[in-house]
């Protein structure tokens, strides 16, 4: 009897939307040939990681097991699924990528800014075409989902057909893609399916999905009746959408700008690649400036309220030249992923403030989800019948749920979250071990570590504020005048009406008119008494104990 094993360990995706990283292997326990499937970022917030570029997954295990690693398979080409790969390529000892030719060209464009050539990507043909990875044989199995090109995965290992949905959803008419195809499903899944890796997003909308084509009409209609300048915005990987907006223009009589790198960016890559064939003239920011209000429309990055995006500049007051005015109309074309409220609401009102119409998506006619609802996660369960379902790419609840609903259908589920190690080799999933994961920071060029503290400590900082403590003593250990306080983010008075600085200063000196000469030879005695003098009489004071750095110096002849 064979001692290999079939193992699924996500890393990022697993828990939460975004940061997606999956990786699979085989073999004897603890010596499986690995593949990893996408490797993709999240997206920081100013209140929990502030200052901070991008996340994406720890792949510290995978970094240690490099050698064991494969190839690595990318279903789309959205951020969350492919964002990291070009920072995380080296430490994961340069793999072979392996992904169509539309996500192939977005993810040779990352690799090129860390000088990576062409060659480590490898343009995938579609099922039935397979490629052959260790003990794994694989095959881009394509599916409908809001950016084009996007493929399930078809694993087949020695213990059994996986299938991997990457993000999905059943559209018979996407536009811009392949459509849904249910028989060419039944037929792969009808040798039998040991286990669906499958999205999990909308499991809590009980509707069934609407299809791409259904926004066109609305779009249509709203933007020939628009006055003034019109700007839409939506996810600039959503080229359908993008091309269904720019068209809906054209017909208005629109010229068409398009703003944002990334949204010029999508648009070239789709024509590069064969996604579009045709797409409406664009003009140039310059040119746009010279055409009058009412003919033009732009179409702009910033959907989620991203601060430097194109739509977040324009709520500010210029981007490249353009303004918005009383009377023109904002769209925005998009869902508000949720976690970005506030950023996407404080934009609208500040439009609103410039007499801008804003229109949301709250009743549903500007724009269609790009996951499959409950109805059609149901469904892809009945097409595929695999004997078990592992639900990714959720936060915990959407898991759990959707976890629920499976049982509910006779078939085995588990609740696996990121660092979670699942044999798959029985009738049933089993957790195998527990692997230590995370996150890891893009700060500015530097990756650093969610629990290295330097986040934690600039949140500590924004919370409280900070004081620095100078404190010079001479070779004798005798203080060569008193110590001084700099103050960043705090109040300039507090309880006494009199200046902080000067309270502060004038308790630190108490302090030091009566400590004994151990305490000023003992630097790190004398930091700490310091530190807590300072954070006390702040406390006192403004009711605050803010982070406090001590530089003490001794001079010597």
């Amino acid at each position: 009897m064979s001692n290999d094993r079939l193992i699924y360990l996500p890393l990022g995706g697993a828990g939460e939307i975004g940061m997606n990283a999956y990786v699979y292997g085989y073999g004897p326990a603890g010596k499986e040939r690995l593949i990893l499937v996408d490797i993709g970022v999240a997206f920081p917030d100013m209140e929990t990681t502030p200052g901070v570029d991008l996340i994406f997954a720890d792949v510290s295990w995978l970094v240690k097991n490099k050698k064991r690693l494969e190839a690595v398979f990318i279903t789309h080409a959205h951020e969350d699924h492919v964002g990291a790969i070009g920072h995380l390529y080296e430490r994961l000892g340069a793999p072979v990528i392996h992904t169509r030719a539309f996500t192939a060209n977005i993810a040779r464009g990352k690799l090129a800014e860390y000088g990576v050539g062409d060659h480590a990507v490898t343009t995938a043909s579609v099922w039935p075409a397979t490629t052959k990875a260790g003990p794994f044989t694989v095959g881009f199995l394509p599916i409908s989902h809001s950016i084009p090109e996007s493929s399930a995965l078809v694993i087949d290992t020695p213990q059994g057909r996986i299938i991997h949905t990457g993000d999905f959803k059943l559209d018979l008419n996407p536009l811009v893609g392949e459509a849904f195809d249910e028989e060419l499903w039944r037929e792969v899944s009808k040798p039998g399916v040991k286990a669906l890796i499958c999205d999990s997003t909308n499991i809590f909308s009980p509707n069934p999905g609407r299809s791409e084509s259904e926004v066109g009409p609305e779009v249509q209609t709203l933007i020939a009746e628009a006055k003034g300048m019109l700007v839409a915005t939506t996810f600039a990987s959503n080229v359908a959408r993008v091309r269904t907006l720019a068209e809906a223009g054209e017909r208005a009589g629109r010229s068409i700008c398009l703003m944002g790198r990334a949204m010029r960016r999508m648009v070239e890559a789709s024509l590069e690649t064969g996604v579009l064939t045709r797409f409406p003239k664009v003009v140039s920011t310059e040119e746009a400036r010279e055409i009058p209000r009412e003919n033009l429309m732009l179409i702009v990055t910033g959907s989620q309220g991203e601060r430097r995006a194109a739509s977040a500049q324009l709520a500010r007051g210029k981007f490249h030249g353009m303004q918005m005015q009383e009377g023109d109309t904002f769209l925005f074309s998009s869902k508000t992923i949720p976690g970005n409220e506030k950023g996407v609401i404080a934009i609208m009102n500040a439009f609103s403030e410039q007499g801008v119409d804003v229109i949301d998506d709250s009743n549903g006619r500007y724009h269609v989800s790009g996951h499959a609802n409950r109805p059609d996660l149901e469904k892809m369960q009945d097409v595929v019948n695999p004997q078990m379902v592992i639900p990714m790419h959720g936060e915990h609840r959407h898991l759990r749920e959707h976890a629920k609903m499976t049982l509910a259908k006779g078939r085995a589920a588990v609740v696996c979250v990121n660092g979670m190690m699942l044999d798959l080799s029985g009738n049933q999933p089993k957790v195998a071990e527990y692997i230590e994961s995370g996150r890891t920071y893009l700060d500015g060029s530097v990756q650093i570590g969610a629990m290295d503290g330097i986040v934690r400590d600039r949140i500590r900082m924004a919370l409280n504020g900070h004081v620095t403590v100078t404190f010079v003593l001479d070779e004798q250990d005798e203080p060569l005048g008193e110590p001084w306080c700099d103050l960043m983010g705090l109040p300039e008075t507090g309880r006494s009406k009199s200046p902080l600085t000067d309270v502060l200063e004038q308790d630190l000196s108490q302090f030091i008119g009566r400590a004994d000469a151990k305490t000023l030879m003992n630097d790190a005695k004398l930091e700490e008494a310091l530190r807590r003098v300072v954070r006390n009489t702040s406390q006192d004071e403004i009711g605050k104990k803010p982070e406090v750095t001590v530089v003490i110096s001794r001079l010597s002849a």
